[in-house]
């Protein structure tokens, strides 16, 4: 959340300087903040250089215990980071530090779902990633050779990050100014370049009015139409639901229904089917018959003489060398005939058995579908991070073809080829020199490299993207293979890592023009920074791009809201931000406002009177500052703007019929 006033220090404390705990600690730095260390061994080799000089404490020791805890300053932290490689330790730990300081922010490092969720509600305050797992949709969206750079689900809704290069018969090009693109109440522009120009890093870098020219190059947010939900059936009450059997109950529904039944079933089961009519007709048959013939048993001993010959027990009755009653040949001769066929029909009951256990197993082993001929992903590696792509991938509608060493779990990924065996040898199974894309994410970085550069050399017009984890590693192999995307998992995650220390709510991330950009939620606090201000303050002010707003009181969200909005307490407002961004709404540092408007005239009373509502609502300025410049003019409004918010002031007050302009106020 926003910087919070009721917290006296500042500190944040890292247990574990792996990979990922020694990127978090260079992350949070970033901040300016006091960042203390626990670790378990005193280890000389850093693979971020001059990390030391980023610890304001080391501790040595197993930080589960509380006295490593304490003396790491547990009570004066705001927030701890548990990010060693044992989730064990993590969650251990976990409770160490709750129990320790009962309002500390607990971030955590644990895959397992099911018990974060857990304790999530027991700890509070409490936030669990898995860091190899928060990069997958980055490693998915490089292998796309599409104009699509991030997506995620928000509100039932596909929000997409699309990057377009526009070329001479684009619908924008030449016809439309940025401020009209960004006018769809699904879109907002986020960054334009230039052909031949750098682009650049920060939203808001463009000129609302620029026009869109042949070989610029325009990145966007849109969010889609709802996605289709599976309609769910009303519940009926038990009335309604015998009152619909009986009306349905009919002759004629009946007979549709055998018929349905009789042309769906297999010639095994229709035998079976007529085979138990017939056997259930014989048991009735002969239980009435013995009744009949001896009156002095019982039913019970009748159905049970029929249901003994029924089931092959002939020799029970008369499997001695002399009958032991008297019985006519008609009955005896039905009695022989019950037996032999309650054995036939025994039989055909175990062929259907036998013909659904073996259905059941070949729809188990179902082969997978073939592999891709072109223009397909190759995807190396299936631990959990592949998996995780794959389903991306799959979500996406892209072809894909996996390989892994060894076969996947019944169910898992069914619908996607598979080559299993060895890796090394698989590229020539996989048609590597008509893929689009080749994907590397097993768990050594080192055979991560090996069959990225055998990839190259089968099809060097193919994306590569590389799993890492060591930021040297990274580094080196990012220098010499210019034409691969290599991402290193943990400088990925630790930014979500950092940044939910801070009490954010991280819903996402992907890589947009080379750096991380961040999903992220907040719940709107009375000692927050964001409280009070406007979503345009919010956007140009700190350079987050607002993309979700809704009431405290539980309104309907509004996506891509209106700038005019004012925040308060118990709102909920989704933003896209770099870390830069959550820098500045931690520290409270705004960019500089350096544009004025100067209003020239309004063509009526009525005008004028709507003009300082607009100029009000816009700004965000007092509305008798507002009223007092309508009713001087011309003049300027001495309430300095960011200039896209000064276009829009313009703008909206030339449809209340005032003309105005934008002057600098540097």
């Amino acid at each position: 959340m926003g910087q919070n006033a009721k917290v006296d220090a500042d500190s944040f404390l890292v247990c574990g300087l792996g990979n990922l705990g020694q990127y978090c600690v260079s992350v949070l730095k970033e901040f300016g903040v006091k960042v203390n260390a626990i670790e378990v061994t005193n280890t000389q080799k850093w693979e971020i250089p001059d990390l030391p000089d980023f610890i304001d404490k080391l501790v040595i020791g197993d930080c589960r215990q509380p006295k490593i805890l304490e003396q790491a300053g547990i009570r004066y932290c705001r927030a701890i980071l548990i990010v060693t490689s044992d989730e064990p330790v993590n969650i251990a730990a976990a409770f160490a530090a709750r129990s320790l300081n009962p309002k500390i922010r607990l971030v955590i490092r644990s895959a397992q779902e099911n018990l974060n969720e857990l304790l999530s509600e027991n700890l509070g305050n409490f936030v669990a990633f898995e860091a190899t797992q928060l990069p997958a949709k980055s490693f998915a969206i490089a292998a796309l050779s599409s104009q699509t750079r991030g997506f995620f689900t928000l509100e039932n809704r596909l929000v997409r990050v699309v990057k377009v290069p526009i070329d001479a018969s684009h619908r924008w090009s030449d016809r439309r100014r940025l401020y009209e693109i960004n006018s769809s109440a699904n879109r907002q522009v986020l960054i334009h370049a230039r052909a031949g120009k750098p682009t650049p890093k920060a939203f808001y870098q463009w000129e609302p009015d620029a026009q869109v020219l042949p070989g610029d190059t325009i990145t966007y947010i849109e969010a889609t139409e709802n996605l289709v939900a599976r309609s769910v059936r009303p519940v009926k009450n038990f009335g309604q639901f015998w009152k619909t059997i009986f009306t349905e109950m009919t002759w004629q529904n009946i007979q549709n229904k055998l018929k349905q039944f009789w042309s769906e079933s297999s010639q095994t089961r229709r035998v079976a089917v007529v085979g138990g009519i017939f056997m259930v007709s014989l048991f009735l048959s002969g239980m009435l018959l013995y009744k009949l013939q001896y009156p002095k048993i019982s039913l019970q001993d009748a159905l049970n003489v029929s249901l003994v010959l029924s089931i092959g027990g002939y020799d029970n009755l008369f499997g001695q060398l002399q009958i032991p009653f008297e019985i006519p040949w008609w009955l005896h001769l039905f009695s022989i005939s019950l037996t032999v066929a309650g054995t036939v029909f025994v039989g055909i009951l175990y062929a259907v058995m036998t013909e659904r256990v073996l259905a059941a197993r070949f729809q188990f082993s179902k082969r997978r579908p073939p592999v891709p001929k072109a223009d397909h992903v190759v995807l190396i590696g299936l631990g959990r991070v592949g998996q995780r792509v794959a389903q991306l991938l799959e979500e996406l509608r892209q072809p894909l073809v996996g390989v892994k060493a060894t076969d996947l779990e019944p169910g898992v990924l069914s619908q996607m080829p598979l080559i299993v065996g060895n890796i090394q040898n698989a590229l020539s199974k996989v048609n590597i020199t008509t893929a689009k894309s080749v994907i590397v994410v097993t768990d050594d970085e080192v055979a991560n490299l090996e069959i990225a550069l055998r990839a190259h050399a089968a099809n060097p017009t193919a994306s590569l993207v590389i799993r890492t984890f060591d930021p040297r590693f990274s580094e080196n192999v990012a220098r010499l293979l210019p034409y691969a995307r290599v991402l290193g998992v943990y400088a990925l995650a630790a930014e979500a890592f950092a940044a939910a220390a801070f009490g954010e709510n991280i819903l996402n991330l992907f890589r947009l023009n080379n750096q991380t950009t961040l999903v992220t939620e907040y719940q709107i606090e009375a000692d927050d920074t964001l409280n009070g201000k406007l979503l345009a303050d919010i956007a140009y002010g700190y350079g987050l791009v607002p993309i979700l707003h809704a009431k405290a009181d539980h309104q309907i969200p509004k996506f891509m809201p209106s700038n005019d909005i004012k925040l308060a307490v118990g709102d909920r407002l989704v933003v896209l931000a770099t870390i830069e961004g959550l820098q500045r709404v931690e520290q409270g540092k705004t960019i500089a406002r350096q544009w004025l408007v100067r209003v020239e005239k309004a063509v009526s009373p009525d005008a004028a009177f709507e003009g300082a509502a607009v100029i009000s609502r816009v700004s965000g300025c007092d509305m008798h500052l507002a009223r007092t410049l309508m009713n001087q003019l011309p003049g300027t409004l001495q309430y300095p703007l960011y200039k896209h918010q000064a276009h829009r002031l313009v703008s909206e007050l030339s449809k209340s019929q005032v003309s105005a302009q934008i002057v600098s106020n540097v």
